[in-house]
């Protein structure tokens, strides 16, 4: 009977204590602000001199709507930061597509000076050749004016109709230029007579400018 009685007694004993923990981690929670219990526990802090905390809940509804409002923001910068993020993304795609462009428009440009310079090339060189065919056809023209008519034209027989073409029309300006008779018409005379058509039918059907 007695030993009822005494475990009956711890049994209460540990009933109250458990109450007391649980109302004293209440008011610790109250206290920190994480549950709502200040009406409860008012004359308590009072008693021993502490003040309740006094922030909002972060569980209460003005605090829930502030959070709303600023994950709303944090959210449309989110957002901002995307669409930033794609118009750098484009503008660079269109940098690199304007830098290909260029470097195409470049290349081409320099094929085109190559082109050109090649073209100058050929060109000077023509000229070149041009200069010193008309330097020998002087050369050929002054030695044959030296000559008896009849060893100039057998000389003049043995070239190729270009070039007796070439020798009698710089004869013919070299005698107008100085004024004096033109020994081609005789020259003429005295080739062999189907030679002799043959380059005045030349001369008249091709352009003056030596070839």
């Amino acid at each position: 009977m007695a030993s009822r009685a005494k475990v009956l007694g711890k049994s209460i004993l540990l009933f109250i204590l458990i109450i007391i923990m649980a109302l004293f981690g209440l008011l610790w929670f109250d206290y920190l602000g994480i549950i709502q219990a200040k009406s409860m526990f008012a004359p308590v802090y009072k008693l021993i001199g502490l003040e309740p905390q006094t922030s909002v809940s972060p569980s209460s509804p003005k605090n829930l709507a502030e959070a709303d409002l600023d994950n709303d923001r944090f959210a449309k910068r989110l957002e901002a930061l995307d669409i930033r993020t794609e118009e750098l993304d484009k503008r660079e795609a269109d940098i690199v597509t304007a830098e290909e462009n260029n470097a195409q428009v470049a290349q081409e440009l320099e094929d085109q000076k190559k082109a050109q310079e090649e073209r100058e090339k050929t060109f000077n060189n023509e000229v070149k050749k041009y200069d010193e065919r008309m330097v020998n056809i002087d050369q050929i023209v002054q030695n044959l004016e030296g000559m008896q008519p009849v060893n100039a034209v057998n000389i003049l027989v043995e070239m190729n109709d270009q070039d007796i073409i070439d020798v009698l029309r710089r004869a013919e300006e070299k005698a107008k230029a100085q004024g004096s008779s033109s020994m081609v018409a005789y020259w003429l005379s005295l080739m062999p007579s189907a030679r002799a058509a043959e380059i005045n039918r030349k001369m008249a059907n091709k352009p003056t400018s030596l070839r």
